[in-house]
């Protein structure tokens, strides 16, 4: 095989459908439409997979020829950067962007807070062709969970963070939650000092307290440049532009135009008017009018498309915000967006991504999985994110955690803090491939309910021997792998019908979904009454193989057919965690 190939390409060499090539792409993660390259590793695992043997192709001359996705050095272009604003709440971010852009949107948002993503792209003199000002796409998010959110569901949308800190009021929990956050996504960071106007301001202390946290400033001899600014008087503006746009050539920011547009959606919603929005940004290619494009579960063609004023557009390209409509439904922020061949080839991956993604929902990231996978020698790092009741014992068990390092397996604390486990953790968890664990400290009822959805593993200890002794085990590749119950969904007794050899039960899946053979158990008032499996499942009069919420069905259990309406049928299975 070449060192890049298109799907179509691929499935051609292989004599395999394209459809079949994109289910096994999604297998590893990749969104991929049939026009679109793959690079080597990856195709050569999807043919080993379908049973082939793989030689590369002979480079010849051609080294360095071709880029990322099969795009050729010559078709690269620049691109503006993508630059995520962060911080603590109320610490000047939408004032600060709210200057850079000149126009008010403080005002219109709650209480003054941001109340939404919102993306925006910004002109700024270019000293070299006056003619020709340079872009600087800015993403302003309401926390670091919606950044966080995104990569992980795999999208790397942002080149850069701009880190906004408050001169008066320095270094707070969010502040080191967002520094964690970006340390964790391996961008380059700018610091911007805001309201160095108001008489408390001491941008010297703040800068202090950055050290503290990890991040030292190039005025001491760090790296991370630190920009002293005003949102409302403007000082330090020109300054951190410059710094942005320097950042950005250093990173050598390129991206071939000419080719079916890829990106990242950063926010959607369902409008009365006009149907399910989704706000993306362009990554690669260019989007046209009457793309046929997929995100994630939804699909669509492009109806009309508006830039960040509103104003109706025709093409979009790389680096640039646009909200598109003609969407069939609503994608999730951080699923990444193809354009298909047609309406069938979107549509074939869109229900793939369905399915894909309800295989990796019930996947969790236990420690008994890490361990097994460090026992293997497949994982060299385990990463940890850390919660406590107080600051004390944080930093106690922090320090015996990283003790525990050798040379083999790095113990990395990605983020350690006092508190309860909440939604911005588990989000953090899902992005690092972190385990969660706690110390004397609840598991708030979001963060539990989004520990299930990304399938984060969280460990609540109440003696810190017990905690240092259970990743020490994960550590060694020791800990035994754990059988799980997991409930697969519920449905409830509306009607009884005599059948041949007993009795079988009308049903309403109340939630979740019932497959044949699943385990079982029925439940009268609350109270379990039988156990054994699902023996028949019916859709009318049609034998299925599972029936989802919201849907009537006849059910028949192993051995038991003393209904009565009322009774709940809990469909489970078991899973071994690790």
């Amino acid at each position: 095989m070449p060192q890049h190939l298109t799907v179509r390409e691929l499935s051609e060499t292989l004599g395999v459908t394209p459809v079949d090539i994109i289910k096994e792409l999604m297998k590893r993660g990749v969104m991929a439409a049939i026009n679109q390259s793959v690079e080597y590793d990856v195709a050569a695992g999807v043919a080993k997979d379908l049973g082939f043997e793989v030689e590369a192709e002979s480079l010849g001359g051609g080294v360095g020829e071709r880029m990322e996705h099969g795009d050729e050095a010559a078709d690269l272009k620049p691109r503006p950067p993508v630059v995520t604003v962060m911080g603590h709440v109320d610490h000047g971010k939408t004032s600060l962007l709210d200057a850079i852009r000149k126009t008010n949107v403080v005002a219109s948002e709650a209480g003054a807070i941001t109340q939404h993503i919102g993306a925006y792209q910004v002109e700024v003199p270019n000293p070299d062709d006056p003619k020709q000002p340079k872009k600087v796409t800015f993403i302003e998010t309401p926390g670091h969970e919606a950044f966080t959110a995104m990569r992980a569901r795999g999208a790397t949308v942002t080149d850069l963070v701009v880190l906004v800190v408050a001169a008066d009021d320095g270094i707070m929990p969010q502040t080191r939650e967002a520094i964690d956050h970006t340390k964790a996504a391996g961008v380059p960071m700018i610091v911007a000092v805001n309201k160095v106007d108001l008489p408390a301001a001491d941008p010297t202390r703040v800068k202090t307290q950055l050290t503290e946290s990890g991040i030292v400033v190039e005025e001491f001899g760090g790296d991370v440049p630190a920009i002293e600014v005003s949102a409302k008087t403007k000082a330090g503006l020109d300054s951190l532009l410059e710094h942005i746009l320097l950042v950005a050539e250093i990173s050598d920011l390129r991206a071939n135009p000419d080719r079916p547009a890829e990106g990242t959606v950063i926010e959607s919603e369902k409008d009365p008017n006009r149907g399910p929005m989704a706000t993306v940004i362009i990554q690669k290619g260019t989007l046209h009018i009457g793309d046929i494009v997929v995100a994630g579960e939804a699909w669509g063609k492009v109806k009309a498309m508006f830039d960040d004023k509103l104003r109706r557009i025709k093409l979009a390209g790389p680096s640039m915000p646009v909200e598109i409509m003609g969407l069939e439904a609503v994608p999730k922020a951080g699923d990444v967006m193809v354009v298909a061949e047609d309406e069938r080839a979107a549509r074939d991956m869109a229900d793939e991504h369905r399915r894909q993604g309800g295989e990796a929902s019930a996947r969790t990231m236990t420690l008994e999985a890490v361990s097994g996978d460090i026992a293997a020698g497949r994982v060299k790092d385990l990463n940890v994110i850390l919660k406590a009741d107080v600051q004390g014992s944080v930093e106690a068990i922090r320090s015996s955690l990283e003790r525990l390092s050798g040379q083999e397996v790095r113990v990395n604390v990605v983020h350690a803090g006092a508190g309860n486990i909440n939604e911005s953790d588990v989000m953090l968890a899902a992005a690092s491939k972190a385990i969660i664990v706690g110390f004397n400290v609840k598991t708030e009822p979001g963060g539990r309910n989004q520990a299930d959805i990304e399938g984060v593993d969280i460990r609540n200890y109440q003696i810190i021997y017990e905690l240092i002794e259970d990743v020490e085990k994960a550590v060694k590749g020791l800990m035994e792998p754990v059988v799980a119950e997991v409930t697969d969904g519920h449905a409830e007794v509306r009607a009884i019908f005599k059948v041949r050899g007993g009795k079988a039960a009308g049903c309403m899946v109340q939630d979740g979904v019932v497959r044949r053979s699943s385990l079982a158990r029925v439940l009268r008032g609350g109270e379990m009454i039988h156990e054994s499996r699902v023996s028949s499942l019916k859709r009318f009069t049609e034998d299925v193989r599972e029936v989802t919420a919201g849907l009537e069905c006849g059910i028949g259990v192993e051995k038991f057919d003393a209904w009565q309406e009322g009774d709940v049928i809990e469909a489970f299975h078991m899973e071994q965690r690790g």
